[in-house]
């Protein structure tokens, strides 16, 4: 291979809710510090609202189809996700050709939100390498892979439910998409969508570590090959092997002085919060 200034170039492509990119920001932050280059891509709208702190991540876009004002300007989530498909796909295409255009930093894998199976099809059709990354726990992964794979049938009519690694599980145990499967149809089939290619995905990664959901890892390893990657927060508060890494580095909202937080926290009864 032709020797490099870096590993590799991966490009990680998050669904655009700042509980989805911050995951995917703090496990950049861990690629670049073994040597590769990382790029984190979402989509316009976001890039254009976000306020990031990191210099040592490289932030692109592709489009939504909605560039302007994202999920708000669409008419309905299905027209959302629908439109975020077709013209993802596209975008994702064209982000990749540039890459491979600048000489440069070609793109060498695609590291997907799960919730965007699409992208693997794409990663595909380049001959890259496409890893699956799942921002929920391991138990909500594979409560989810369950009724995907039809071992689970909605609504859930006898609880509680046994699924391998975990405790039994009653309704209110459940992802609110599994308890009230007709409260939110088009997330529904977004979440059991993750698994629609995956078998196709060169990794599987999950949110979450080992020794937090042993058992329930122990469990989902053994119907398909999955490396948990987690905890994904900033460095400082874990094993502080990266460098100045002490904050999450992304935010879409603007927080309240902390004083009005702590007050509002002391107004409550002793015990009543969990913070």
């Amino acid at each position: 291979m032709e020797k490099k200034a870096y590993g590799a170039h991966a490009l990680l492509l998050s669904y655009p809710t700042q509980g989805h990119i911050n995951p995917m920001l703090q496990f950049s932050k861990r690629l670049v510090s073994k040597g590769l280059k990382a790029t984190l891509a979402t989509t316009l709208s976001i890039t254009k609202s976000m306020q990031l702190d990191c210099s040592s991540v490289q932030i692109d876009a592709i489009s939504d189809g909605y560039d302007d004002g994202g999920f708000a300007q669409a008419e309905s989530v299905e027209a959302y996700l629908q439109r975020f498909q077709a013209v993802g796909s596209q975008t994702l295409a064209e982000l990749i050709r540039k890459h491979k255009r600048s000489g440069q930093v070609p793109i060498d894998c695609i590291i997907y939100d799960a919730f965007l199976p699409w992208a693997l099809d794409v990663a595909k059709e380049f001959g890259l390498v496409g890893a699956a990354f799942f921002t929920q726990t391991c138990a909500v992964t594979y409560i989810f892979y369950y009724v995907h794979h039809g071992l689970l049938t909605l609504p859930v009519s006898s609880p509680p439910v046994s699924i391998p690694g975990l405790p039994l599980l009653d309704l209110e145990d459940m992802p609110s998409f599994i308890s009230a499967p007709d409260s939110y149809p088009a997330y529904l089939k977004m979440v059991l969508d993750q698994f629609c290619n995956v078998d196709k995905a060169d990794c599987i990664l999950v949110n979450s570590f080992y020794k937090l959901e042993d058992s329930v890892v122990d469990a989902m390893s053994k119907v398909c090959t999955l490396l948990t990657i987690g905890p994904t927060i900033p460095s400082f508060f874990s094993d502080k092997r990266v460098n100045d890494d002490m904050a999450y580095g992304l935010n879409f909202f603007k927080a309240h002085q902390s004083e009005t937080c702590i007050e509002w926290l002391s107004s409550k009864p002793k015990g009543s919060l969990t913070y």
